[in-house]
């Protein structure tokens, strides 16, 4: 299919949207509750066809007929940090939690009443074994006894495409049987080190303000930790590993990969810490740095203030990624 059509549900800021728009697709419906997120979206991709907050209360016959369905489910009620914190508060997870879990199921009704081609779900991995993997047993019976798709999953790592340890699970369903295989998935071989998405500070590239400022693109001072904060994490650090925890931040060089780039960034930045040299402060990576790290090209707007930038990235895809699946995806419809 060099020409196709496919809406975008918990479209977040379109990092799904983007991997299949690459392939010539056209979005013709979008859905994303989050005004800040919506900020972004429309900065980046317009308002030119439909676009709603909340899914759930919309008809699924009003959804524009699509080729194949994109969703990006809330995560956080099968994600390992959102399972933990929810168990701490005594709140419901997975299904549930009737905020969150239940809207799989607007996923379900929507692909019953439209019955497209194909469909391309994304969520954390801790997705598999959520409830003893009850919660994926009735994703799977859904999409596949109810809903007739042939469907497969893998859970990837983004690692291969942006250099950043990020496993998320990949579900696919076709309306017809499908001779596909994620053996097919092309992966690149060279992996990358953090050097290809820092801000090189040498002039070799133009200023970006308020991320990086001068004839040398220098990344702006208050992206530097304080004082205080830097003692506090490594005090915070320390005091785990007496206990045999692995807690603490993580101080990586332009040579390294980062760890999962989590929606919480804006709180301190302790998972992704850029070295700055002995005796230096470390920084927080840049709203750029971050949609770098995501794989969107620098020509992707980022329209709302630092602390949203993060937690919208965060809470993204890895485009370079989706853009492969979505091309394997396109040989089987």
């Amino acid at each position: 299919m060099k020409e196709f059509t496919f809406i975008d549900l918990f479209a977040g800021i379109g990092g799904t949207r983007l991997g299949f728009q690459e392939l010539g697709g056209t979005c013709v419906f979008t859905s994303e509750w989050n005004e800040w997120a919506k900020k972004t979206y429309t900065a980046n991709y317009g308002n030119g066809h439909t676009f709603i907050g909340d899914i759930v209360p919309f008809p699924e016959e009003e959804v524009a007929e699509h080729d194949i369905l994109l969703a990006g489910f809330p995560c956080q009620p099968f994600s390992i940090a959102g399972v933990s914190k929810k168990n701490a508060l005594g709140r419901p997870h997975g299904f549930e939690c009737t905020t969150q879990g239940t809207l799989f199921f607007d996923i379900a009704r929507i692909i019953a009443a439209k019955k497209p081609k194909a469909f391309l779900l994304e969520n954390v991995k801790n997705l598999l074994s959520h409830d003893g993997g009850n919660t994926f047993k009735v994703i799977l019976e859904t999409l596949e006894n109810e809903l007739g798709y042939d469907v497969h999953y893998k859970v990837i790592n983004g690692i291969h495409w942006v250099p950043q340890n990020r496993e998320r699970i990949i579900i696919v369903g076709f309306k017809n049987k499908a001779k596909f295989s994620w053996s097919n998935l092309s992966i690149p071989e060279e992996s990358q080190t953090l050097k290809n998405i820092l801000h090189p500070q040498n002039g070799s590239e133009e200023p970006e303000e308020p991320y990086t400022i001068g004839n040398e693109a220098k990344v702006h001072s208050k992206y530097v930790l304080s004082d205080k904060l830097w003692e506090y994490l490594k005090a915070y650090a320390e005091k785990h590993r007496a206990k045999g925890n692995g807690f603490g931040y993580g101080l990586v060089t332009e040579d390294d990969t980062a760890r999962t780039l989590s929606a919480r960034y804006y709180k301190d930045g302790s998972e992704i810490l850029i070295h700055r040299g002995k005796g230096k402060n470390p920084r927080r990576l840049t709203p750029r740095e971050c949609a770098r790290l995501m794989g969107f090209p620098d020509s992707y707007v980022i329209p709302v203030s630092d602390t949203q930038a993060y937690r919208q990235f965060g809470n993204s895809v890895i485009v370079p990624l989706i853009k492969e699946v979505a091309n394997l995806m396109l040989k089987h419809i």
